[in-house]
């Protein structure tokens, strides 16, 4: 190995401050965690896209957003296989950009992920509720997330072994949907075409404005780079479980907007808590019925639990340091897992569950994601600039540099145009609390990071410097 080149598996050997999470997970499971995060934004959330620009902008605004998941998950994975720390996009912030950025991204994650749990809860809560209108959905909600958990508390694998299983069946549960229609047979169909065709009822402003919740067809994927660390073998599990991660949740999208559009009214869809199985029960087929409530508590319950991984690990590493209190950075002595940073956190959101207004936490979720994505757009520029390649062995390789990174900030650019349009309170009250903690940590943070052990790997020196 010549002194100017590093691989991962050097990165892999270099010891950490506070303990190493252990290494159990493959290709598989970075799947599971980052479909199972995403795969209920297919069940509900996403349909807000039909209330702001009609059946067909919705169409567009899926499509388009696609794109820029497919540019974030190829610079995502670039930077992730070299960087197999935990933490995600924050390790990365901390590498190429420094402690601010840092601080700013893993606060991003962790409520980005918090509030898509918080989202889970109340899907959960109100499908229950579906049963009989005098059902408490509280004890059920309460013995979930204490299991999902328990299962993070105790293991990784565990927990993202049991996530490959309920992603799996409630991703087929829309394909079972599909096929109730009988799509294929025209004359036999029970999708109505003329509800389809809603065409743009706002015109190309609503495409805009739809491609805030389009994002939540897609919303957490970027969270496999979190997983880095507990990969073994980072530059082999990180891009081939994203990057397939990243068709499934395309395949399933679009059977989603079709199905859903042919047989609920685009009114009502925009309005639905959980549009796919609105769409079921618009079918009357006790078995299709039957299977869409299975998928949509299992989809909530497999996002629910990414969720506690990916925030507990962002949480975890800004603890390990010291850009929050070390004391979150502890790592279990018999099951290597983040469990302060992971108990931590729950409560917060069942606390923001409780607030009842879905569209407001989607809205902070989704607000929260945009930026880290802006900011991994310029985080991948610089990281070729700084080690072109030959400097760093990478376990991936993004393709056609720099169009990848540059599509992925003009196309994050214009979802904050649309979450201008229609959440413009949201996104200043959001980007003043960033703000906010931006000055807290300068004014009173900063003093206590250790910044000789605070890039825990030893790269070679960056070119220009």
């Amino acid at each position: 190995m010549s002194n100017n080149i590093i691989t991962s598996e050097v990165i892999n050997a270099e010891e950490h401050q506070y303990g190493q999470l252990k290494k159990v997970l493959g290709p598989a499971h970075i799947w599971a965690l980052g479909v199972g995060i995403v795969l209920v934004g297919e069940f509900m959330g996403w349909n807000f896209t039909i209330a702001k620009g009609g059946s067909i902008g919705a169409l567009i605004a899926m499509w388009a957003v696609g794109l820029l998941y497919v540019t974030l998950v190829m610079c995502n994975t670039e930077i992730g296989s070299v960087i197999p720390e935990a933490g995600g996009q924050y390790a990365m912030a901390k590498y190429i950009l420094g402690p601010l950025a840092a601080f700013n991204v893993g606060l991003m994650i962790v409520f980005e992920y918090a509030m898509l749990e918080a989202a889970n809860i109340l899907v959960i809560g109100e499908i229950i509720k579906t049963i009989h209108p005098d059902v408490n959905s509280l004890p059920y909600i309460f013995l979930s997330l204490a299991l999902l958990t328990v299962l993070n508390y105790r293991g990784i694998q565990a927990t993202l072994t049991v996530n490959l299983v309920i992603t799996a069946i409630a991703y087929v549960t829309i394909f079972i949907l599909l096929f109730g229609t009988k799509f294929y047979v025209p004359e036999a169909s029970l999708l109505r075409h003329e509800e389809m065709m809603s065409g743009l009822p706002y015109g190309w402003i609503g495409i805009i404005a739809a491609f805030q919740f389009g994002i939540w067809f897609y919303l957490g994927i970027e969270g496999t780079a979190l997983g880095a660390e507990e990969c073994r073998s980072t530059g082999r599990s990180l891009p081939v479980g994203a990057l397939t991660g990243v068709v499934t949740l395309l395949v399933g999208a679009t059977i989603t907007w079709y199905v859903t559009s042919g047989l609920v009214n685009w009114v009502a869809l925009g309005e639905s808590v959980y549009p796919l199985y609105e769409a079921a029960l618009a079918t009357e087929i006790p078995f299709v019925i039957a299977a869409l409530f299975v998928g949509t508590v299992l989809a909530c319950l497999a996002s629910a639990s990414g969720c506690i991984a990916d925030s507990g690990r962002s949480w975890f590493s800004m603890a390990r340091d010291t850009l929050i209190p070390a004391w979150f950075g502890g790592v279990h002595p018999k099951y290597k897992t983040p469990y302060r940073a992971i108990v931590f956190l729950v409560p917060i959101s069942l606390s923001f569950a409780f607030t009842g207004l879905l569209d407001q936490v989607i809205a902070f979720s989704i607000l929260s994601g945009i930026y880290i994505y802006l900011l991994v757009g310029i985080m991948m520029l610089k990281f070729r600039q700084m080690y072109p390649l030959g400097n760093l062995n990478r376990g991936y390789i993004a393709p056609w540099h720099p169009y990848p990174a540059v599509f992925l900030i003009i196309l994050t650019l214009m979802v904050f145009v649309g979450f201008y349009l229609g959440y413009a309170v949201n996104l200043l009250a959001g980007t003043v609390f960033y703000i906010l903690a931006s000055i807290w940590f300068v004014v009173h943070r900063y003093k206590f990071v250790d910044t000789h052990t605070f890039l825990k790997s030893k790269w070679p020196r960056p070119q220009g410097y």
